[in-house]
């Protein structure tokens, strides 16, 4: 499986940040990682593994990418103000950096998936919903997409806009939202076994259902839990069966 490593200064990030690529053809697999992980960490976990027959059959390519989790959500010494801060220039690093990357990487205007486990769930979905159309779709697993359950009470216009549950509850800009109506596809997974809240994607597949907004809620059995076995099924089996 060809595997290539990318680095550059990011001006708005102000950092080396890494970008993992494995494969050569295919639609675009952008991956960010969980909690305080890094880039490398679906490939540390084997998931990139059970991906290498699909990946060398040239159906997609993946992108996996840096977080600043820790400089934000996670970090337990910044003021509530400065994490969103950090998440709001995530965002422009991934939109304007990490997109323009991909498509010169794939030699071309390709679909662009998001994809992420736990915290990485948060972030694959968050830039979907905010970017519909810069993204093709988005799968998110095992997550939460309540940002106020990583912002410990505070609350602004950053949290609000990059809270899934909030601003599409509260969404009426019917161009964006046929534009998540239209040739997406929106996978919101989970377990349900040991430290899993499968209640927390049901909330979210409740709003995108009352918009009108297709997308498949796949709730695993009770034996599957808040962990690396679960995602190393999910996600194979959600790209050879619905791409």
């Amino acid at each position: 499986m060809k595997r290539e490593i990318t680095t550059w200064y990011s001006e708005r990030l102000y950092r080396n940040m890494e970008v993992a690529v494995y494969g050569h053809y295919g639609f675009a697999l952008l991956m960010i990682p969980t909690a305080g992980a890094d880039f490398l960490e679906y490939e540390r976990f084997q998931l990139m593994d059970t991906l290498r027959p699909m990946i060398e059959a040239g159906k997609f390519k993946v992108f996996s990418i840096n977080s600043v989790n820790l400089e934000s959500w996670m970090n337990k010494h910044a003021s509530g103000r400065t994490k969103s801060l950090w998440q709001q220039a995530y965002n422009e690093y991934i939109i304007k950096e990490v997109v323009p990357f991909i498509q010169q990487s794939c030699q071309g205007l390709v679909p662009i998936y998001t994809v992420g486990a736990s915290l990485g769930a948060f972030h694959a979905v968050n830039q979907f919903f905010r970017r519909p159309d810069v993204f093709a779709g988005t799968i998110g697993m095992s997550g939460s997409y309540d940002l106020k359950d990583y912002a410990k009470g505070h609350f602004d216009d950053l949290v609000y806009f990059n809270s899934p549950i909030d601003y599409m509850y509260h969404n009426t800009d019917q161009k964006a939202l046929n534009q998540m109506r239209q040739d997406k596809k929106i996978i919101i997974a989970t377990g349900q076994g040991e430290w899993e809240e499968p209640s927390a994607s049901v909330a979210f597949s409740d709003i995108l259902r009352d918009k009108h907004i297709p997308h498949e809620l796949d709730l695993w059995g009770h034996d599957m839990p808040h962990d690396w076995d679960t995602w190393r099924k999910m996600l194979p089996y959600f790209l050879h069966t619905r791409f």
